[in-house]
């Protein structure tokens, strides 16, 4: 192990070993060192929420059978609709590189779990299973390893109780104390999902700022909403799925446990910045990043990926953007992107090529000449970023459609061509040469539906989405009866309009 950090994992430094290598035995020693009273089991059901089975531990031979045969759940209520109640039973079996101290029960170990089926497989309409199955098969095809991070943006809310150093509107990004009043409880996140996932790369307050929601919901009616971001470190994309799910666990428990409400939803408020969940991608061999050349400009294998997700961004946001409020951020002029296309630098795109250090490093001996050792560990940190998702995405399906979307663009012959075609430079315009229209994104779940039914090869392509899953998908699409909304929502006059717009906005506050 090397130094040991505040914010290390506790697993790891009590048993002085990467999360990777630990054992069964490891685990034991683990509820014998901290007097653990239970096991707590965590997953991935069909909503996209992480769900928990508690289990008391009494002996050491209780402790050895659930690690090392894990329990039965039943599969009819956690894959409702899609496993049948005659045939439900499945195990879930624990990741030994997951094991973390429960912040909220101080004598639980817990565990990030997967669904096997009575054959001992992976169960394929699982949500970790089909990103694991993408994973899979971007490695076999390619020989490369892919990473992604996310972004999570939440609004907190609070009961407001100083009016004084008030918060503007639309002006709260990287903003601090007294201005925004949340720190402390975003700090308590922080610490926790570090030491749990080890992947925060940082934290700060976001552009959106509601003094006071207007809202028919009690939860949130009367409440000051500052908006803010986790962002994480980018990591294997089995891996990124479960953190980024277990991070919305712990961020709301700890909102809860101040008094606080936290949402993911798309869109707040009129006039706000929305939720997204911007996805950042790599692609590594042998551990180091091949985004770029050695003269630092992009690599053919960055834009054969920017390729592929172009060719699937239509479709992606069956998965990335599931409720009618996320088409009330995918507007204009809200940094939100509208069109498929990409760009360097441009937040306004619906691909960004954001700035990394390829053609410079060591900037701080710049400013601090007395520095005279550089800094030789640098490593290639260029990333892109698909910036249409938000927080109505279902995580592990998400990541697995843009997975299945990398590799595509690593081996079609089109995708070079695609991705020539679809650049932009400054502005997104109405149109790139020649007058033709840059493709659209959809404009409504009942389109989103439409449109991943019509391509549904793509992601059904060597088994790894199931169409169970593709069909129960388009269902919860359909199901928001949205098609004419923002039509529906122009003809009427302009306070009716924002009493509607913000019942669309606040009847999933929660949905995963």
């Amino acid at each position: 192990m090397e130094d040991h950090y505040a914010l290390g994992n506790p697993v790891s430094l009590l048993l002085n070993k990467p999360k990777a290598d630990f054992t069964r035995e490891d685990m034991i020693n683990v509820i014998r060192e901290k007097r653990i009273e239970r096991i707590n089991f965590h997953y991935t059901a069909l909503d996209g929420k992480l769900k928990e089975l508690k289990i008391p531990i009494a002996d050491r031979y209780q402790a050895e059978r659930i690690l090392a045969e894990g329990e039965r759940v039943d599969g009819s209520s956690l894959f409702k609709g899609m496993v049948d109640s005659t045939v439900s039973d499945l195990y879930v079996v624990p990741l030994y590189q997951s094991a973390f101290l429960n912040p909220f029960d101080e004598g639980s170990l817990d565990f990030m779990c997967r669904y096997l089926t009575r054959e001992g497989q992976l169960a394929p309409f699982a949500l970790d299973s089909i990103l694991h199955n993408a994973g899979q098969l971007f490695r076999k095809n390619t020989g490369l390893e892919f990473y992604a991070l996310g972004e999570l943006e939440f609004f907190l809310l609070t009961a407001p109780q100083s009016q004084i150093f008030p918060a503007q509107k639309q002006r709260g990004y990287h903003a601090t104390a007294p201005f925004i009043k949340s720190g402390e409880i975003l700090d308590e996140m922080v610490y926790h999902i570090t030491r749990i996932t080890g992947s925060v790369k940082y934290a700060h307050s976001e552009v959106g700022y509601i003094d006071k929601v207007r809202s028919d919901l009690e939860e949130i009616k009367g409440k000051r909403a500052e908006q803010v971001e986790i962002e994480f470190l980018p990591t294997p994309i089995e891996e990124t799925g479960d953190s980024l799910v277990l991070a919305r666990w712990l961020i709301r428990n700890i909102a809860y446990k101040h008094g606080c409400v936290v949402t993911f939803s798309p869109k707040l408020e009129e006039g706000i910045a929305g939720n997204g969940l911007h996805v950042h991608m790599e692609i590594r061999r042998r551990q180091h990043n091949i985004m770029t050349e050695e003269n630092g400009e992009l690599s053919e294998a960055a834009r054969r990926i920017i390729g592929g997700l172009c060719n699937y961004a239509d479709s992606l946001t069956a998965f990335g953007n599931t409720t009618s409020s996320a088409y009330l951020r995918l507007v204009p002029n809200q940094e939100a992107p509208t069109h498929i296309c990409w760009s360097d630098l441009n937040r306004s795109a619906m691909i960004r090529v954001p700035l990394a250090w390829s053609k410079l490093n060591n900037l701080a001996q710049r400013l601090n000449p007395q520095q005279k050792e550089p800094f030789r560990e640098s490593r290639n940190l260029q990333t892109v970023e698909l910036r249409s998702p938000d927080g109505s995405a279902i995580i592990h399906l998400l990541l697995a459609g843009i997975t299945m979307a990398a590799e595509w663009g690593m081996q079609s012959e089109n995708a070079l061509e695609i991705a020539r075609q679809f650049y932009i430079h400054g502005p997104v315009p109405h149109h790139r040469g020649g007058g033709v229209s840059l493709p659209v994104l959809p404009g409504s779940c009942v389109e989103s539906a439409k449109i991943l039914l019509k391509k549904r090869d793509l992601y059904e392509r060597n088994g790894v989405f199931p169409p169970g899953v593709i069909e129960y998908v388009a269902k919860l699409l359909q199901a928001e009866n949205d098609a004419t909304m923002n039509r529906d929502l122009a003809d009427l006059p302009a306070d009716d309009r924002l009493l509607q717009t913000r019942r669309i906005m606040h009847k999933d506050l929660h949905r995963h």
